[in-house]
């Protein structure tokens, strides 16, 4: 009989709205009911778990920090508790653990291990930019940040141009929100006009918006994307 506890992998929201909106309420149960997290912030997983209402008083919830710069961290402790029955949740900034965020090294050491990794549904934007743009859902790749340097972004931007014409996939990426105005103007620059753009904003706010039009019309556009979350995807149809 298996004893050992189980990897928790916990999405959160994407951004300042109720949680009750956006997470199911198995997600949030399981989250409100486990006492142990590696995390990537402990103050804002605090003020988070606080919100939900965790079932523990917040001083006695334990956590371990994610280093993103530092892929050796240890998390012995953590593995030792769930080798004994202990369940402990990898819970994410914004988002999906592990999708565009650290943590996958923790849940390839669960499975070497031989402990049960168990993800639970909540909002992933680069799903939820995929699934609203009517780009091809059934090939695509997402690229993470693209090179800072005006150049070296120019030549990837066209490399992605060049591969959706060949294969005929949806190209996914995204930039700091404070750079979106800059990479729009690369995009224009870089691209032709008839090459699809999709900008997704601000998901599962209020605020949000979600455009995919040819790069023609994003010449005339004066949509402000500037310091708000966005996705980033290109296609050639």
């Amino acid at each position: 009989m298996n004893t050992k506890g189980q990897l928790f992998l916990f999405p959160t929201l994407l951004g300042e709205n109720h949680f009750e909106e956006v997470l199911p309420l198995k997600t949030l149960e399981m989250m409100r009911s486990t006492k142990y997290f590696i995390v990537e912030n402990e103050r804002t997983a605090r003020r988070f778990l606080s919100s939900i209402k965790s079932n523990f008083p917040i001083p006695e919830l334990v956590f371990w920090s994610i280093d993103k710069h530092d892929a050796t961290t240890d998390f012995s402790a953590a593995f030792k508790l769930m080798e004994g029955g202990e369940n402990v949740g990898l819970l994410s900034e914004a988002g999906c653990p592990a999708i565009a965020d650290p943590g996958n090294n923790i849940v390839v050491t669960a499975h070497q291990k031989g402990i049960r990794v168990v993800p639970f549904t909540g909002p992933s934007s680069i799903l939820l930019a995929l699934m609203a743009s009517g780009f091809n859902g059934q090939d695509f790749h997402f690229h993470g940040y693209l090179p800072l340097e005006k150049g070296l972004l120019s030549a990837k931007l066209k490399a992605l141009e060049s591969e959706s014409r060949k294969n005929k996939t949806a190209q996914i990426f995204i930039e700091t929100p404070y750079r979106n105005q800059a990479m729009l103007d690369e995009i224009l620059s870089a691209c032709q006009p008839q090459t699809m753009l999709c900008v997704a904003v601000d998901l599962t706010l209020a605020t949000e918006e979600i455009v995919a039009l040819p790069l023609s019309f994003w010449k005339k556009t004066t949509i402000n994307f500037n310091k708000r979350p966005a996705i980033f995807l290109l296609q050639v149809n």
